[in-house]
């Protein structure tokens, strides 16, 4: 074979991707799953109702303490474990499974009569919770949804490592690869200069000028396209909306996903649906839309001229909001799961009120992640520090120093995360 033909061959039939990772009903029910719970009555009943519903491999034990044991021999895909239990409790045994897992995903699924420990349950790292007494469907539906994410979450590995393995593949030819013409990288980097321009038409041509309010916003992504964005939409209502969202992951599929979502929010706030409703609407169409394991952190906002309004946090990094009237910083931290992580999941709002002078500050966390060249964080310490400090002096003052404080601390390292930044001042 002639070498021209070689080099073209290595480019046109690269070594075959493998597939994406897929989870079926039977790989469900045939997961390992351990009951854990010191009354033989209700390990008895669980067992009981895990079997009618199909489940095939479900073992159970009384005793907490052979649990990490058990999961260290078998993996087990779940672990419903009671939380209140003689001798060792199940706070105490999820440290332990932590311990066990490297990735630190903790498979549980706590049983608890007590509403006060469910929070602190998913603090602890375990992904959802079932009360007592408990309910056939709610049971079901719970030990699914988990057992789906896992199972995703185990093949997702595999696939990862089967792609680090077509990697490497590819490097044992580099050398025909670097024989690729400049005209064709030339063209690449014409259709990611495109993209980027395609996805900065998304974000707002202009800030909006809202009566009694100063907006100021700033994005940077970290490759041509990233996956944050911002937008402001004036409703019918007299009121407006703002939003700043962080999608997972970099580059062109990030940026795909944050323009599906930014389409919909649009389009459903403009129909005066509830913000709400459109985050359940939303969290719907990226669980059935998107690739797995791909979510979407956002802070959405609505104000009326007179500052009061609502607002509501899917999983995103707490937002600033400064008080004039007192000098302190309020934080606006998240209730719910990040957008397409739960098909179940659902949004509440919450209150939100502006006074003269109050400044709201919403941002992502490439910011307060952002390196300079010792590898340090900008960290929220010093976020809090710059408003408490600026704020006093309006949000166009506040505004430049942050601008500034990113660009003399990361003095033009490259980043990991997109960087995005929201500031509102109510000034009358």
């Amino acid at each position: 074979m002639h070498p021209d033909t070689e080099v073209t061959h290595a480019l046109a039939c690269p070594a075959e991707p493998k597939h994406a990772p897929s989870i079926s009903s039977t790989d469900i029910l045939n997961a390992k799953i351990l009951v854990v719970d010191d009354q033989e009555v209700n390990v008895r009943l669980l067992e009981g109702m895990l079997r009618i519903a199909g489940y095939t491999s479900v073992e159970s034990t009384t005793d907490p303490t052979q649990v990490c044991e058990l999961h260290r021999r078998n993996r087990y895909c779940l672990i419903l474990l009671d939380l209140q239990m003689p001798g060792m409790d199940g706070f105490q045994v999820m440290e332990g499974l932590k311990e066990i897992e490297g990735d630190s995903y903790v498979p549980v699924l706590v049983i608890t009569a007590q509403p006060g420990h469910k929070l602190r349950a998913l603090e602890a790292g375990a992904k959802d919770f079932v009360g007592k007494p408990f309910d056939m469907a709610e049971l079901r539906a719970r030990v699914h949804n988990i057992l789906e994410v896992r199972l995703l979450h185990l093949a997702s590995q595999k696939h990862s490592k089967a792609l680090e393995e077509t990697v490497q593949e590819l490097e044992a030819s580099r050398e025909v690869i670097r024989l690729a013409s400049v005209e064709e990288q030339k063209r690449r980097e014409q259709e990611l200069a495109l993209a980027q321009q395609t996805q900065e038409s998304l974000l707002p041509r202009s800030l909006p000028q809202f009566e009694n309010f100063h907006i100021h916003a700033f994005s940077n992504p970290t490759r041509y396209v990233g996956g944050d964005f911002y937008d402001f939409l004036q409703l019918s209502s007299g009121e407006w909306t703002g939003v700043l969202a962080d999608v997972s992951g970099k580059g062109m599929s990030a940026a795909l996903l944050s323009s599906m979502v930014l389409g919909a929010l649009s389009m459903k706030l403009r129909s005066g649906t509830q913000p709400h409703e459109v985050l359940d609407r939303i969290n719907q169409l990226i669980c059935e839309k998107s690739l797995p394991f791909q979510f979407v952190t956002l802070f959405l906002f609505l104000l009326g001229p007179d500052g009061a309004g609502q607002f509501i946090s899917a999983g995103h990094t707490p937002a600033c909001l400064f008080r004039s009237a007192t000098g302190k910083i309020e934080e606006l931290v998240s209730e719910h799961y990040f957008l397409g992580m739960f098909d179940f999941a659902s949004y509440q709002s919450r209150p939100l009120q502006l006074c003269k002078g109050d400044i709201l500050v919403v941002y992502s966390d490439g910011l307060t992640e952002a390196e300079n060249e010792q590898g340090e964080m900008f960290g929220e310490e010093k976020l809090l520090k710059i408003i408490r400090q600026e704020a006093p002096s309006g949000s166009q003052a506040l505004n430049r120093k942050l601008l500034k404080a990113i660009d003399e601390f990361t003095q033009g390292m490259p980043q990991t995360d997109d960087i995005t930044l929201v500031v509102v001042e109510k000034y009358q």
